[in-house]
């Protein structure tokens, strides 16, 4: 992974081809550790073009699709530039274009959810009433 800075421009010239895919997981901040996404790897959860990977170390290249379960979604995504650091979110998202986004689909009510009342994100902690609701509900 030779890669050399042009002092004139400042470029990064001859840049790696490839990367294994766990240290690119972890560049797109897919995972927070390392360690975390080459485990993840290893659980042959993860597909590349279609195929599936056991390996931590197999290489991805610019181009390709990978294909994973990530909290409780299946990600979709095609790898546009490798990266050769882990920086900040904005520049992890620059890593890979999203071929099948996340659904902001509204969760389905059922009967039992009808006493407890809808919290917004963020809007603090629940009070006695909701949380012995809650309760109540997770007994059933």
């Amino acid at each position: 992974m030779g890669r050399m800075q042009d002092d004139k421009t400042g470029t990064v010239t001859g840049e790696a081809e490839a990367l294994r895919v766990d240290k690119w997981l972890w560049f797109a901040r897919f995972f927070k550790s390392r360690s975390l996404a080459t485990q993840f790897c290893g659980t042959g959860r993860v597909r590349i073009g279609g195929t599936i990977v056991g390996k931590a170390s197999h290489m991805v290249r610019a181009g390709d699709v990978l294909t994973f379960p990530l909290r409780e979604q299946v990600r979709v995504i095609r790898i546009l530039a490798l990266g050769v650091r882990r920086g900040p979110a904005r520049e992890a998202v620059l890593l890979y274009e999203d071929l099948a986004p996340p659904s902001a689909a509204p969760k389905k009510s059922s009967d039992s959810d009808a006493g407890v009342a809808s919290r917004e994100p963020g809007s603090g902690r629940p009070t006695k009433r909701e949380r012995r609701l809650t309760d109540r509900l997770r007994e059933n």
